[in-house]
């Protein structure tokens, strides 16, 4: 196993470990919240049964599949290119990030939310959410300004 894909692999399994962890406890967050910086981010607990902003409610499992099938097609398709650390960093984290919230959505039936911005009207959101915005944002300033990133992947 080479560097890269063992950096990878870590990444992901941070990812799943840290959001499994948030999401395990989230239950336990009072009825009216906890306020962690006032005005600005505190924690209650909601559940999300559909895609980003409840988009397709009603078919969780529908989504969790077709995230397992994503996610097991991108992995086999990246291992046989030769990306950079940094979008490779961003591509772990989305996958880390669909891959946490792929479980919940097939062993649950819903994911789990527990993040709340209180200085604009947001919906909640979880770890697994975040990672996945960090990696679309280091994907994106790759394909942006760092083309040579992506030189592997003419092979």
């Amino acid at each position: 196993m080479n560097r890269k894909t063992l950096i990878f692999r870590i990444t992901v399994i941070l990812v799943l470990a840290i959001d499994r962890i948030t999401k395990e406890t989230a239950g336990g967050i009072p009825a009216g919240g906890i306020t962690l910086i006032p005005g600005v981010i505190g924690l209650r607990y909601a559940e999300n049964r559909g895609a980003a902003f409840s988009m397709l409610s009603g078919a969780p499992r529908l989504l969790g599949v077709l995230s397992l099938v994503l996610i097991a097609g991108g992995y086999i398709w990246l291992r046989k290119k030769d990306i950079a650390s940094f979008p490779l960093t961003g591509l772990a984290l989305m996958a880390g990030g669909a891959a946490g919230n792929m479980i919940d959505r097939l062993i649950r039936g819903y994911v789990p939310d527990m993040i709340e911005t209180r200085f604009m009207n947001f919906p909640v959101f979880n770890i697994a959410d975040s990672c996945l915005v960090m990696g679309c944002a280091l994907v994106m300033i790759s394909l942006l300004f760092r083309h040579d990133d992506w030189k592997g992947m003419e092979k």
